[in-house]
């Protein structure tokens, strides 16, 4: 939308076309008065000069275009992004200024345009301005490149070009074009888990259940029975026994594991990648190493949020499912709610209690403890990753003391010992072998026979 004291075609004139017309007015308005011929000499270069700069009138504004170049970033992996300034008109720009904004997390090192570079770095940041020339029917690129910090959906703009042309004496209104959001995904921290899962479900998997069946892992060896196979017969002990006998083996079989992330409250400061972790990149960046994990194995990975939106993500295998769970994750934001949530996250979609729940939770909220101690005591298989920082300093901002802080603590430690002894293992995510530890308790519990009542 053109500017109320510029022209609809966008140009106006530039306060060097206002004082050469007022110079050259002034002067023959001296000659006539005064009778001085001189003057009209001194008046005229800046008549023809005005003229000759106005020869050729631009009429088509500058095209301006976002870029981004990567389309699957991670984490401290270089950055690249491009705004295209565009001349489409037949007269030339004298000049062209360019500025956008970048986002944060964003760092941009270097720009180059116009054939120069420039380090950034130390000369103001990207959303400083970058003039150049722009002959007629041609295009220059800003190049940016950086590095990505942060995970998320980042924006590269908006971005704002003007141009001046005629020898200076009209410019363009500005124009704006809209930001384009990249995506950087999460750099998953490395997580290895060796242990077996509580419970297997699909014949498809790489986990021995304790159901014979077809597979690797060699049961025993059992008399022959109508429907075993030929190959499966052992010779050695058939002619030790002078009766046919097979091996058994146990079944290959695959898992569905549910990760729960608990949105409710966010703590620290994120410094993005190589810096300070907050509450929330820890919990993004175990979720997507612990879905890389399991989804490596060939396990069924499903994605549940402990929060107002309650969003999910169904359970799936293979490769596409692990970039629909990055890219599900760049959309996860800390909301706290004043309702009670249980119901409103699992209410309609439970997960199978044969499921490996692994929370992400902070632990800064009741409900979210007494949300693991429900499922717990629900017969499920809840594996509890407390992703506060370590080192989380006393929020002065808030108004702390020390000694509050230290009571708050106190009291956290309270809560966790309580969730153990409703039979809640809690572990502090440490990125490889995590959850080796838990995960051996959790299986042991799960292959121990269950009394019954009469």
């Amino acid at each position: 939308m053109a500017d109320r004291h510029e022209p609809v075609s966008g140009w106006a004139p530039t306060r060097a076309l206002g004082r050469a017309v007022l110079l050259t007015g002034l002067l023959l308005v001296a000659a006539v008065l005064l009778g001085r011929v001189e003057l009209v000499v001194l008046a005229t270069p800046f008549a023809l000069g005005t003229a000759y700069g106005l020869r050729r009138r631009p009429t088509a504004l500058p095209e301006l275009e976002i870029a981004t170049g990567e389309a699957h970033l991670v984490e401290g992996t270089p950055m690249a992004a491009a705004v295209a300034v565009a001349n489409p008109d037949t007269v030339s720009y004298d000049l062209a200024v360019v500025r956008t904004r970048m986002s944060r997390w964003l760092r941009v090192e270097k720009a180059s345009f116009g054939g120069a570079g420039v380090d950034v770095s130390r000369s103001g940041g990207a959303d400083r301005p970058f003039a150049t020339s722009l002959p007629s029917g041609r295009a220059i690129d800003l190049e940016l490149t950086g590095t990505a910090l942060r995970w998320g959906r980042h924006p590269v703009g908006p971005a704002g070009v003007r141009v001046a042309a005629a020898d200076g004496l009209l410019v363009s209104r500005a124009v704006i074009t809209d930001p384009v959001r990249t995506r950087v995904y999460p750099m998953t921290e490395p997580f290895e888990a060796v242990e077996a899962m509580p419970r297997a479900a699909g014949l498809v998997g790489a986990h021995h259940s304790r159901r014979p069946g077809e597979g690797g892992e060699l049961a025993g060896v059992r008399v022959f029975a109508p429907g075993d196979r030929l190959r499966r017969i052992d010779w050695r002990v058939s002619l030790r026994a002078r009766q046919l006998h097979v091996a058994a083996t146990l079944s290959d079989r695959d898992a569905e594991v549910v990760v729960l992330l608990d949105v409710l409250a966010e703590a620290g400061r994120s410094g993005g990648i190589g810096g300070p972790a907050s509450v929330l990149d820890t919990t993004v960046r175990a979720a997507a190493a612990i879905a890389e994990h399991y989804l490596h194995r060939g396990d069924r990975v499903a994605l549940l949020e402990y929060g107002p939106a309650a969003r999910r993500l169904r359970p799936a295998t293979g490769r596409r499912q692990y970039l629909t769970v990055l890219e599900w994750l760049l959309d996860v934001r800390a909301e706290s709610s004043p309702h009670e949530l249980y119901e409103q996250v699992f209410g309609l979609q439970l997960p199978s209690s044969d499921a490996l729940v692994v929370v992400l939770t902070p632990l800064l909220d009741e409900r979210s403890a007494q949300m693991l101690a429900r499922m717990a005591r629900g017969g499920r298989f809840v594996v509890a990753v407390d992703t506060l920082p370590a080192d989380l300093p006393v929020p002065r901002e808030r108004g702390w003391a020390e000694v509050a802080y230290r009571l708050w603590r106190l009291d956290r430690d309270t809560m966790i010992g309580q969730l153990r002894e409703h039979g809640v293992p809690v572990v502090r995510w440490a990125g490889a072998g995590s959850l080796d530890q838990v995960l051996r308790d959790v299986a042991r519990l799960a292959t121990a026979p269950r009394v019954g009542g009469r």
